[in-house]
């Protein structure tokens, strides 16, 4: 559709495409509204059921070539939750042939670049009652993670310990003692998965460091400890706050029934 190898154009398009329509051509090279199902939206993380989008593209050739360009394509989607309402674009850069039989261009190879314009990086947007100290760093660790792992892991370690010092009230000298410090406070699960980054790379070699030591990890580590700080984002805080509504709900009915 786009000239992206399946392999990358299923996940930038999010999902299948299930109906095009032409729009008439404007000003620049944006001619095609498209339809995604099933596509979430990064800012609010909810899913529409059909959301459309509008690709960009265009194409220079390559000097001294015929038939190969530079070709920059994207797309961007307004959310169509109206309490939202946020645009997401993307794009990317790689080379390219014309196919004379279809008029089509073919990607050549892989992406040369790609762009996360907005939002700028996959954080997810948490809710006011988490820390603003621990949204902060964790929204840095993710938006630093492609230009600098290293740099994105140590924001990451330091969004772990605010956790584990402001959910549990534990305060130790180190990272590890104070992961220590919680094995007996949390589910089994929880704690195989924090134990298991304890023994990830140099990750869980520089556990006894200070938390703000830069150290050498690989894209992948970076990725798997920003994941975990999701997941306790989520297992921790959230799962607190809904389970005291839950209960202040019940509350309230018993309180009704009585009345």
């Amino acid at each position: 559709m786009f000239g992206f190898p399946r392999a990358i154009l299923v996940p930038l398009l999010c999902r299948e495409r299930i109906r095009v329509r032409k729009e008439p051509r404007g000003g620049g090279n944006t001619h095609l509204a498209a339809y995604m199902k099933n596509w979430q939206c990064p800012f609010c993380d909810q899913y529409c059921s059909y959301a459309e989008y509008f690709p960009i593209e265009g194409n220079t050739r390559l000097p001294d070539e015929t038939s190969f360009y530079l070709r920059l394509e994207g797309k961007f989607i307004h959310c169509p939750n109206l309490k939202c309402k946020k645009v997401t674009v993307t794009a990317a850069l790689y080379s390219a042939m014309l196919n004379e039989r279809t008029g089509a261009y073919d990607a050549i190879g892989t992406i040369k670049e790609f762009w996360r314009l907005a939002p700028a990086s996959k954080a997810k947007v948490f809710p006011d009652y988490i820390p603003v100290g621990i949204r902060d760093d964790y929204a840095e660790a993710c938006s630093i993670k492609d230009l600098s792992p290293k740099a994105s892991a140590t924001i990451a370690r330091r969004a772990l310990q605010g956790m584990i010092r402001d959910f549990w009230k534990v305060s130790e000298p180190r990272l590890i003692d104070e992961i220590e410090a919680i094995e007996d406070k949390v589910d089994p699960d929880t704690w195989r998965a924090i134990d298991g980054l304890r023994k990830v790379g140099n990750i869980g070699a520089h556990m006894e460091r200070d938390v703000n030591t830069i150290i050498d990890v690989e894209p992948a580590e970076a990725e798997q400890l920003i994941w975990l700080v999701e997941t306790l984002l989520r297992d921790w805080y959230i799962a607190r706050f809904e389970r005291a509504q839950r209960l202040k709900e019940l509350e309230a009915m018993a309180a009704s029934k009585k009345s």
